[in-house]
């Protein structure tokens, strides 16, 4: 293994623009990693709610009850 100037010295400044450029590709990468996780996850809990009403029985409608109201003796 040969030694070289990089492994001594410090490689030279980027530039701001360079700089900045790399810091948005990092930025949008990251992103579009959360948006594909995001709707990866909306996917699966979507199927999982339309499997879900599939197999509950129909809810069921209770009969209407009378109440007695109070008569009011004057």
């Amino acid at each position: 293994m040969t030694a070289t100037k990089d492994q001594f010295f410090k490689p030279a400044k980027m530039s701001a623009q360079a700089k900045s450029e790399q810091t948005n590709s990092v930025v949008r990468d990251i992103l579009d990693a959360e948006v594909i996780a995001r709707e990866k996850k909306t996917e699966k809990l979507r199927a999982l709610r339309l499997q879900q009403t599939a197999d509950a029985p129909a809810p069921i409608k209770k009969a209407a009850t009378k109440t007695k109201r109070a008569v009011k003796t004057s």
